[in-house]
């Protein structure tokens, strides 16, 4: 619960307030782009090519 100790907040200050001290408690999104450890795991034990890129030339010693 918000309580106003000072000063006469209107309602878009309210709105807004309460908007950002909600979002403080919310779950950090995943970031469903970048690929994950495991990604990267699984083509080493399948012994696949290095994928074209930049640095690929760095990745294909190994």
């Amino acid at each position: 619960m918000l309580s106003v100790v000072k000063g006469q907040p209107n309602a878009e200050e309210l709105a807004a307030l309460t908007a950002v001290v909600l979002s403080l408690g919310a779950p950090a999104p995943a970031n469903a782009g970048t690929p994950s450890v495991r990604h990267w795991v699984r083509r080493q034990q399948l012994r696949l090519a290095p994928s074209p890129g930049p640095g690929a030339w760095k990745r294909s010693g190994q």
